[in-house]
């Protein structure tokens, strides 16, 4: 299993693999450890964050953001450029061609999971039934924690 996640010491971006034998994850920036319990981990499935600890882990298609977008890009100018030249079949048929490649890397595609609280993501880990798919209201929480966690820290801090 690939873990990459940001480190909660330096907030740097940091992948490690993760196997059987694994006793601790460290940043390789900044050394920041943390021992891998062997409860929580199991046959290539994390019963819940490494990192931070969080036990609400969600799955999602390991798909890169970026790339998704530029696709779609790409689909929206090739089919407004066909419209343009009067051409509303070419666009329609660029259209349902962008989306068939959608429908095709969508089943394609493996999971992931992905911390609500911390971010990591754990790519070729085992996912079964215990582990949802993304639940807005669940991510709400989490972020609206971290905001109060973020105001604390600024009250606190001396000016």
């Amino acid at each position: 299993m690939h873990a990459h996640f940001d480190c909660p010491k330096c907030l740097k971006n940091d992948d490690v693999e993760i196997g059987s034998t694994t006793s601790t994850i460290a940043c390789r920036h900044c050394g920041w450890t943390k021992a891998v319990d062997e409860r929580v981990y199991s046959a290539d499935c994390p019963h819940h964050c490494l990192i931070c600890g969080c036990d609400d882990l969600w799955r999602q298609k390991d798909f890169p953001p970026q790339l998704g977008l530029a696709i779609v890009a790409t689909g929206i100018i090739s089919s407004t450029i066909a419209v343009a030249y009067m051409q509303p079949t070419v666009a329609l048929g660029i259209l349902m061609a962008f989306a068939l490649a959608d429908m095709a890397l969508f089943a394609v595609m493996s999971d992931a999971l992905v911390c609500y609280r911390c971010h990591a993501r754990y790519r070729g880990a085992v996912i079964g039934k215990e582990h949802p798919k993304f639940d807005l209201e669940l991510n709400e929480r989490y972020r609206q924690e971290a905001a109060r966690m973020q105001k604390q820290a600024g009250q606190t801090s001396p000016r």
